[in-house]
This record gives C-alpha cells, sequence and structure tokens, in this order.
C-alpha cells in the first residue's frame, strides 16, 4: 500500500496533486509520502512485536537528510555503509547508539569517525578488517562492539547483482569458518563480541531461503555460546521484496517475515535486529517526469523524458521494472499505445521499458514512474553535465523541497582549471 492516489483526476502524494509540485520545482523530481515510509517502518515493528529489536533503516536505498530523521525519530536505528552514510545519520540526528556500520571495505578512517562518534555495532566482513579494527580501537583506548556477517551459501533465488549470500559472493567469512574467527576476536583486546550477523540478498519474494539462513545463524549462535561467547544479538539483515509489477503475487509481508523469524530464532532469547531499506522506501516515492517529445520511429513510438538513466539508474544496470503511470488520470477504457520509454541521455541503454502499453500521451505532458524511493535518487549522477533533480517530503497537504535541483554554474563551480591552463587559449 502507498499514498500516491488518483484525485478529481490528477495524481496525488497523500493529499498534495503532483501537478503543483511540478509547477513549482520543475520536472524531474523524486516525491516521498511520509505517510507510506511511516507506515512501512510500523508494519516491521508490529511483524516483530514480543521480541527485543531494533529495525535499522538501511540508509543506502535513501539517504536524504529528511527522511532519515523522519524514519529516526520513531526511535528507529539505521545500518550505514559508508562514512558518508555515517555523517549523515549524524547529521540528521541519530544517536550513535542506533548506528549499525555494515559495509566489505570499512577504512581505518571511517573505523575512527565511528567510534568517535559513538556505534552500535561493526558487522565485521573479513579478518584484515578485524584486525584493522582491533588496531584502531587501541590506539584510541577504546573497545569497539561487533558482530561477524557469515556467508551462509544460500541461493536467494534474486538477481544476481543483488544476491549477497552465496559462496561466490564478496560478502561476509565462510560460516564453516565462524567458529575459528571468532575464537581470533575472542583473543583481541580492541573488539568485544556481541552477536551475529548474515544477509543473503535483496528483492526477495520467497521466505524460505531466509528460512535456510536463520536455520544456520541458530545452530551457530548455540556452538558459538557452548564455546564461551556471549552471542545476545543476531542482526539479520534485510532484503525483503516489493511488488513492482502489481500484476506479479505480492511477495511475502512483514508480518509473514517476522512469524517466521520468531519460530526458527525466538528460543534464542536474542535481541534481533533487521536492516530493511526497499521495502520501507521503495513504494513511498515515485519519480515525477516531463514528457518532452513523441518520436515516430521504425514501427515504434518513443516517449522522450526529461528523466533519464543518469536520474533513475535501476533499469539501465538491472533491467528494473518500474510501473509507469499518466499524472493525469485516463479516461475509463482509454486506447493503449505501446511506447518505448526512453530519456535524452546519448546512450542507448537510457532506456525505462520497452512496449510499454500506456494511454495516449503528448509533449508537455507529466509521467510517473512507482516504487521510486529505493536505489533511485541515491543511485543518481549528473552524467551528460545533467543536475541533480529535487527530492521532495509531503506531509499530508504540505510539501518541501528537501534537496534542490543545483543550478549549472554550482556544479561548474566545483571545477578547478590549473595555473598552467587558465591563461590557455580555448
Amino acid at each position: 500500500m502507498d499514498h500516491f492516489n488518483y484525485q478529481a483526476g490528477v495524481l496525488h502524494a497523500e493529499d498534495v496533486p503532483l501537478t503543483d509540485i511540478a509547477a513549482s520545482v520543475g520536472t524531474p523530481f523524486y516525491v516521498y509520502s511520509s505517510a507510506t515510509l511511516l507506515r512501512h517502518l510500523r508494519l516491521f515493528d508490529e511483524a516483530l512485536e514480543g521480541t527485543d529489536h531494533l529495525v535499522c533503516f538501511a540508509m543506502k536505498a535513501l539517504s536524504n537528510l529528511a527522511v532519515v530523521r523522519l524514519i529516526a525519530a520513531t526511535g528507529a536505528g539505521v545500518d550505514v555503509v559508508s562514512g558518508g552514510e555515517y555523517a549523515r545519520a549524524k547529521a540528521a540526528g541519530v544517536p550513535g547508539e542506533r548506528i549499525v556500520f555494515s559495509g566489505v571495505g570499512k577504512t581505518r578512517a571511517e573505523m575512527r569517525q565511528a567510534l568517535e562518534g559513538g556505534i552500535r555495532q561493526f558487522n565485521l566482513e573479513s579478518e584484515p578488517e578485524m584486525e584493522a579494527l582491533n588496531e584502531v580501537a587501541l590506539s584510541m583506548g577504546l573497545v569497539a562492539p561487533v558482530t561477524v556477517r557469515v556467508n551462509p551459501d544460500v541461493d536467494a533465488k534474486t538477481h544476481a547483482k543483488i544476491a549477497t549470500g552465496k559462496s561466490e559472493n564478496k560478502f561476509g567469512i565462510p560460516i564453516a569458518r565462524a567458529r575459528e574467527v571468532y575464537a581470533r576476536i575472542a583473543g583481541m583486546p580492541g573488539l568485544r563480541i556481541v552477536g551475529i550477523d548474515v544477509h543473503i540478498g535483496s528483492q526477495l519474494t520467497d521466505l524460505e531461503p531466509y528460512r535456510l539462513a536463520y536455520r544456520k545463524v541458530a545452530e551457530l549462535t548455540e556452538t558459538l555460546r557452548a564455546e564461551g561467547h556471549d552471542i545476545r544479538r543476531l542482526d539479520l539483515g534485510g532484503g525483503l521484496g516489493i511488488p513492482y509489477e502489481r500484476s506479479n503475487s505480492a511477495p511475502p509481508l512483514p508480518l509473514d517475515y517476522g512469524a517466521m523469524v520468531k519460530q526458527e530464532l525466538a528460543h534464542l532469547g536474542c535481541e534481533i535486529e533487521i536492516e530493511p531499506g526497499r521495502l520501507i522506501a521503495g513504494n513511498a516515492g515515485l519519480l515525477v517526469s516531463g514528457v518532452i517529445y513523441v518520436k515516430e520511429g521504425e514501427g515504434r513510438q518513443f516517449l522522450i523524458l526529461d528523466a533519464a538513466m543518469n536520474d533513475l539508474l535501476r533499469p539501465a544496470m538491472y533491467d528494473a521494472w518500474h510501473e509507469i503511470v499518466p499524472v493525469r488520470q485516463a479516461a475509463p477504457g482509454a486506447v493503449l499505445t505501446p511506447y518505448d520509454v526512453v530519456g535524452p541521455v546519448c546512450e542507448s541503454g537510457d532506456t525505462f521499458a520497452r512496449g510499454r502499453m500506456l494511454p495516449s500521451v503528448a509533449a508537455g505532458d507529466l509521467v510517473a514512474f512507482r516504487s521510486a524511493g529505493a536505489y533511485g535518487a541515491v543511485m543518481a549522477s549528473e552524467y551528460n553535465s545533467r543536475p541533480l533533480v529535487p527530492e521532495v517530503l509531503v506531509d499530508r497537504d504540505q510539501f518541501a523541497v528537501i534537496r534542490r535541483r543545483p543550478t549549472f554554474d554550482e556544479m561548474i563551480e566545483r571545477d578547478t582549471i590549473p595555473p598552467w591552463l587558465q591563461d590557455a587559449e580555448a
């Protein structure tokens, strides 16, 4: 469920017409619904009700400060994967004890940054990283709370580029070596074991891979406890999918996921952490774009938009599917026409959809990409010197720009011409 619906023939974000936002900020732009973000977060809390748990929003899905503050104000935590995300989380007001630091390539500078600012735990992914964190913590006179991300070699049955739990993936330590690794950590005075971490992939549409992975984690928990390790916390990652194509069968609900977690892990008495990103943010956002031209091709029509692959990369990167709808509602029974929906970037990959059946549209019309809240704005770039598009947050009948569109001058001023070229003729 989301809060983007037609009212009086115009698509609204909650109670704000998208045409009003377009008139104010121009197109393209991202728009997020506060009500949808909070509803999806609440679903996870309700799913884990009765257990000691913390929902940590995976900031890599959507890292705008306003969104992070909205989510963190409920008492939720955040999962970060870089020093920049950590800095954003702190700037949004998230206390260190609710920040989890994941990622395979944490630098010593990032470790120091998080230890200085406060951290709930580091999810360690390799032995070299473990050694580095021990050295950094000792140099600061601190002890770093850690889990080890174990790779359970479970096929998440998702897109190859977002699978993380198989033996050939770069993530985590093979679960078969976990006992050895935990024993090493126990001998490192700069590290303190608090639990186990696992994450097997993104956009999962079946609970069975989770179940298989969590059973392995449960067995490992009991083994490590028997060997004297204080395993009090299980970080289960995120990855629950969303229905990009509404005609397809729906992925499992958070309530189903929570019931499975309790069934497999409740007997251990551990605090449960989960790190959803896509399910909280995905259906909470739209990308709204204007039609520049409708071009007649050889046996096809191209719908050329002012949004491009640099604004929404997922279709070019993953062949991802997004529902595309007109902002002004089509008449009942309107004839549908196949369009190749493309952007203006000079790449053949700048294609959002091929042969997509849509109501007739014309230059100047607005269209919206649904389910664009996750991995949309965060993956955007300025390719072709196109400015990053604005982000807008809606709360009932009000909206605010939470990231403005930079000017061309602001983009250009970030470049510097070296002294030996300043007098050169162009």
